[in-house]
C-alpha cells in the first residue's frame, strides 16, 4: 500500500516549513476539516484537550497580533508566495480535469 493510497479525508497541497517548500495535506472532513497538516493520518486523529484548551487561551489573549503577523507573513515572505502561487495552479487544474 502505498502513501497517496491512504490519503481519504485530505488533498495534497504545498505549504512552507522553514525555508523550504513542501508537500503536505488538507484535511476535507473531520474536526480538522480545513486545517493543513504533515501527515494525511492526522485528519482523523483524536484532538487533545489539553492542547486545544491552550490554543483557545492563547487566542484569545493574544489573537488580534497572531492574524496581523500571519497576514504580514503570507504578503512578503517568498516562500508563502511561493507556495500560494502552486496552489492556485493545483486548483485551476483540478478543476479543469473534473470538467471533462
Amino acid at each position: 500500500m502505498r502513501l497517496r493510497e491512504i490519503t481519504e479525508g485530505a488533498v495534497t497541497t504545498f505549504a512552507r516549513q522553514g525555508n523550504k517548500t513542501v508537500r503536505k495535506y488538507k484535511c476535507t472532513s473531520g474536526d480538522r476539516k480545513g486545517r493543513i497538516v504533515a501527515k494525511a493520518a492526522t485528519c482523523s486523529a483524536p484532538k487533545s484537550v489539553k492542547k486545544s484548551a491552550s490554543m483557545a487561551k492563547t487566542k484569545q489573549s493574544k489573537g488580534s497580533t497572531m492574524s496581523a503577523k500571519s497576514q504580514r507573513t503570507k504578503q512578503v515572505n517568498p516562500g508563502s508566495r511561493r507556495s500560494a502561487r502552486l496552489n492556485r495552479n493545483r486548483k485551476k487544474s483540478r478543476s479543469r480535469s473534473k470538467k471533462i
